[in-house]
């Protein structure tokens, strides 16, 4: 490491001299004035490149509250879960709403079945039953008619 550069890089760290919102490897090497890749190489330096990052920043009278790397994953976490469950619940929506407009323009254009149709069934099945017994009742008027000239020839 090249001790000029190592040192500021280290002092921008340690000191806590960065002045940059967020600390990156490239923002601290930017201040420090050498290569970020320079910090890459220096593993020691790059552990404390990581941890600036991990702290909270340093509070302001600019900005309202210090804000760090954790709470900011767990704020992206929580958006990711809250995306995830809206997406679910769209798709859900839209699957009603086109089962919902799929069963009106069957039913508009007269294609569809009606919506009485249990009591059609119903009032099928009972004509159906009358048709078998007004049947059995002809059937046994025209044998009683067929038995009359014979009954009264003897």
């Amino acid at each position: 490491m090249t001790n000029r550069a190592g040192a500021r890089s280290a002092r921008l760290l340690g000191s806590g001299g960065l002045d940059c919102p967020a600390p990156s490897a490239t923002g601290i090497a930017r201040q420090a004035g050498v290569d970020r890749t320079f910090l890459y190489r220096h593993r020691d330096l790059l552990a404390l490149v990581h941890a600036a990052e991990l702290e909270p920043r340093r509070h302001d009278s600019a900005s309202p509250s210090p804000v760090s790397m954790a709470s900011l994953q767990a704020d992206l976490a929580n958006a990711q879960a809250r995306n995830t469950r809206l997406a679910a619940r769209v798709q859900q929506l839209e699957k009603r709403l086109s089962q919902a407009m799929d069963a009106q323009a069957w039913q508009e254009s007269g294609l569809g079945a009606p919506a009485d149709i249990d009591e059609l069934q119903c009032r099928v099945t009972r004509l159906e039953q009358q048709n078998v017994e007004l049947t059995a009742a002809l059937e046994e008027s025209q044998a009683d008619l067929e038995a009359a000239p014979e009954a009264t020839a003897t």
